[in-house]
């Protein structure tokens, strides 16, 4: 009896002193479309403003004295859905969209420039600020591909876009919401102060 109670004992204090095991840091929360359900990779999506009276979804335009590259840019009229784009995540094995997350995105448009129409970061010198344009290289995570990546944040009750990457763990990249710059009549999507708070309406 005595031996049944000492090994009682120190089954207690084993089970005392055993670490729980720690809980898995939960995934982000995925992002929603209109209608509620979860963004999935290589869907179609058109990004359109929350405000209502500034503009329509994204499309591609020539907003300089050069045809190409392509930039990004806000439809004029609200009316205007604008173009479809796809979302891949840094890991494309997985199939939905998380906020706080490193994504390409892509429109899924053909047009007449070879460059690709993936978005990517670009600094222009005249205006010193740094604006979404296209070229950008698919996937390969890493210090080549930093400028080509963007994240879907929660922003009060709706998303924003942000350029913040984290495929580099050496790298330092400039970081900041995506909002709206006007240049030469057309409403470019650049590194801004004031987010450009979006939607995302299955294509």
């Amino acid at each position: 009896m005595k031996t049944t109670s000492f090994l009682f004992s120190l089954l207690l204090i084993a089970l005392a002193v055993k670490p729980f095991p720690v809980a898995a840091e939960a995934s982000p929360d995925p992002v929603l479309d209109t209608e509620g359900k979860q963004l999935r990779s290589g869907v179609d999506y058109y990004i359109l403003p929350v405000i209502h009276g500034r503009g329509g979804g994204l499309t591609l335009a020539s907003t300089g004295n050069e045809n190409y590259p392509l930039d990004v840019v806000q439809e004029q009229h609200e009316v205007s859905n604008g173009l479809p784009l796809t979302f891949t995540p840094v890991n494309p094995k997985k199939g939905m969209i998380r906020v706080s997350t490193d994504h390409n995105i892509k429109f899924s448009a053909s047009t007449i420039c070879v460059q690709s129409t993936l978005w990517k970061l670009e600094y222009d010198e005249s205006s010193r600020q740094r604006f979404v344009t296209t070229g950008g290289v698919e996937g390969n995570p890493g210090r080549e591909t930093l400028d080509n990546w963007f994240k879907i944040e929660k922003y009060e009750d709706d998303y924003k876009l942000v350029f913040c990457p984290t495929v580099c763990d050496f790298c330092k990249p400039v970081c900041g919401d995506i909002g709206i710059y006007i240049q030469n009549g057309y409403r470019r999507l650049a590194l801004s102060d004031v987010p450009f708070k979006v939607m995302f309406k299955k294509a």
